[in-house]
């Protein structure tokens, strides 16, 4: 099977009149311009009915003609940058591979791709050469003849220049880009070819908005959940793909969402922050079983590492190791599962329907800089009870302690995403809540750890085996779990409402 090639692609389009001649591309670091290669191309777009892809700015194609005949994946990574997914045709000729509609399954939720636009391109190239004969960039005449299939088929074309880096630099692209406006071009208006060809049938993208000190706390919340959102969406294919840290990166950004859902919960009218608040539950739910065996397993292989060898006595990494991998491998396989859900597509929908549409009260139309300490503080006072109730519990209160952490991971979430607007003040507060969380965090994972090395130590006497190391590393956790606490307890006696509070009133 053929693998996949993968690439960053950098290029710069220009919108041109038939009648514009091609400018003389030499000068600066480009010595000479190679003999031009004339090439037809012939493409066909795939797409949801809703061009869901198109939303995403994200093309599917199946290209003929070219040196890279195939099928092309082009996603978006930055300002005139895509990373651009390659695959022979193979069999592959009227369905896209399984490869490539994997990446896209969270844009298409399971709705059926379909030939959207027939792209044909007269293409002439012009290689531009360095001094050692390099190849810095080439510069593509291209014209356009694009039909838009369906029920209503329609038809346009153009003409517009393209360059794209090879072997050069940023410095490169912009020089010759320069010059070709120089000539007669201008900016396209269009991200891609296909954008131009669906014309207004493109759907629209959402824009965010930019954040800053004098914003509405309206746009505040719309920039933090859709910054949050984006972050879910961007680490779902990595999952499926199981790419390392991508379900912490996916479980995180789930939280952080949840999270802020919760903070701003007193601004937003009806019941959907409560219903996406019940279904991100679900899914960090499903992706937390998959992490936390890879951050047990990682850090109970630690601690066997760090134990002098004359105390392992038995089987004992490879026992750890054989449990907490099986244990993340069946948890993945249940990620997965999940991912292909129509629940879990249900929730990527109404996120995206919260997003076009947020169901905010009056109140979050005033400034964010007025509204948002108070919602901050309403935190705060959530992180203190439960820090409290701590402080006066007897010894393990475990349960205490984990909810503490849970208020402190809230309260951090929401400075954080104040930060825009508060600067320092609220970068010292989010600081503050980490602190907490890091710290009851270490508790939280001695616990659990602990409860699992009494099991496989249990296990390995019914085995026949030695218990003598599991019961040793059982207690090393335990003084983890204990250390972990004391050291909350005198810390939080410095952390007082007064002084947190400080960061909003300068």
């Amino acid at each position: 099977m053929a693998r996949a090639v993968e690439y960053v692609e950098t290029e710069s389009t220009l919108g041109v009149d038939d009648a514009t001649p091609m400018p003389a591309l030499a000068g600066g670091p480009v010595v000479s311009v190679g003999e031009p290669v004339t090439r037809r191309l012939e493409a066909i777009y795939y797409d949801t009915a809703g061009l869901a892809l198109a939303r995403a700015r994200t093309t599917l194609r199946l290209r003929r003609g070219g040196d890279d005949d195939g099928w092309h994946l082009k996603l978006p990574v930055g300002p005139d940058q895509r990373l651009e997914v390659r695959l022979p045709v193979g069999r592959s000729t009227r369905t896209p591979p399984a490869e490539l509609r994997r990446r896209v399954v969270v844009h298409v939720r399971g709705r059926r791709l379909a030939p959207v636009v027939r792209l044909t391109n007269r293409r002439v190239e012009h290689p531009l050469l360095g001094s050692d004969g390099t190849v810095l960039a080439v510069v593509c005449d291209d014209h356009v003849e694009a039909e838009r299939l369906g029920e209503t088929p329609t038809t346009s074309a153009w003409r517009e220049w393209e360059v794209e880096l090879v072997d050069g630099t940023a410095e490169d692209l912009s020089g010759v880009t320069r010059r070709l406006l120089e000539a007669g071009a201008r900016p396209s208006l269009h991200p891609s070819k296909l954008a131009r060809a669906l014309g207004d049938d493109l759907p629209a993208w959402l824009v965010l908005p930019e954040a800053s000190p004098d914003m509405s706390t309206a746009d505040l919340v719309l920039d933090r959940v859709g910054t949050h959102v984006a972050e879910l969406l961007a680490a779902d294919p990595q999952v499926r793909a199981d790419e390392d840290d991508s379900v912490h990166q996916m479980r995180v950004a789930t939280r952080r969402l949840r999270s802020l859902l919760a903070s701003f919960r007193p601004l937003l009218e009806g019941e959907t922050g409560e219903n996406l608040r019940d279904e991100l539950k679900w899914l960090a739910g499903v992706l937390g079983e998959a992490r936390d065996a890879e951050v047990l397993r990682a850090r109970l292989a630690g601690l066997v590492a760090a134990e002098p060898p004359e105390l392992l006595l038995g089987p004992v990494a490879r026992r750890i190791d054989a449990e907490l991998s099986v244990a993340y491998r069946e948890a993945h396989d249940r990620v997965l599962v999940a991912l292909d859900d129509a629940r879990y597509f249900a929730l990527l929908d109404s996120l995206e329907a919260w997003l076009r549409q947020p169901p905010v009260t009056d109140e979050a139309g005033r400034p964010a800089r007025e509204v948002v300490p108070g919602l901050l503080h309403r935190d705060w006072r959530r992180v203190r009870r439960t820090a409290d109730a701590a402080q006066a519990a007897p010894d393990g209160a475990e349960t205490v302690l984990h909810e503490t952490r849970k208020a402190a991971k809230r309260l951090r979430y929401g400075a954080e995403g104040a930060v825009a607007v508060f600067g320092e003040r609220a970068d010292r507060l989010a600081r503050t809540a980490k602190h907490v969380q890091t710290v009851l965090g270490e508790h939280n994972d001695a616990v659990v750890a602990r409860d699992v090395l009494r099991r496989l130590g249990v296990q390995a006497h019914l085995a026949g085996e030695n218990g003598f190391s599991f019961g040793r590393l059982h207690a090393l956790e335990q003084q983890r779990a204990d250390a972990s606490a004391r050291r909350f307890h005198k810390r939080w006696a410095r952390v007082t409402a007064p002084k947190v509070r400080r960061w909003a009133d300068g």
